[in-house]
């Protein structure tokens, strides 16, 4: 099955000229979304994680069956002010300004091994940070994976850890 076949793609959103790829038809078609999550498990038993993050807000649509599936934790990386409780942040930088994640401060032990996942990779600036705000807790970032690589903004540069994706795109 080509997961492609399932994922539609969108011109112009959220502005001109930006083309966003919806994985909504994937997650509506339960045999294509079954095969993506099969797929998904094998290319990350590689990696032998202890527990899967899912960033915000689609990510958690990868991570939570995943972590189901592999009998494995969940943890939530979320945007600052969102989790309750006391969090871990990361603060990183943008294109213009700022932005903070957190993880719940005990959603990870130390030297655990994490693979941190999202729907998509584009630029890379999340994913890089959350590598990062996982690594300032003690945890081991073993690997990382999206369903979605867009190659053309080669957001892969800026990871420093293994990572895959079931899809890839060149513009």
């Amino acid at each position: 099955m080509d997961i492609k076949d399932h994922i539609r793609a969108i011109p112009d959103f959220p502005k001109r000229g930006i083309q966003f790829y919806d994985i909504s038809t994937l997650l509506a078609h339960p045999d294509a979304w079954q095969v993506a999550m099969g797929r998904m498990a094998k290319l990350l038993g590689q990696y032998r994680p202890d527990v899967l993050a899912g960033i915000e807000s689609r990510g958690f649509l990868v991570a939570a069956p995943l972590a189901l599936k592999l009998g494995l934790g969940f943890v939530m990386v979320r945007k600052k002010g969102k989790l309750p409780g006391p969090t871990h942040s990361h603060e990183y930088a943008l294109e213009y300004g700022t932005d903070t994640i957190e993880i719940q401060i005990d959603a990870i032990q130390p030297r655990q091994r994490v693979v941190i996942l999202d729907d998509l990779l584009a630029t890379g600036g999340t994913l890089a940070a959350s590598i990062e705000l996982f690594r300032k807790v003690g945890a081991e970032v073993v690997g990382t994976a999206c369903i979605v690589e867009l190659n053309f903004l080669d957001g892969r540069a800026k990871l420093d850890v293994p990572f895959g994706a079931l899809v890839s795109y060149d513009g």
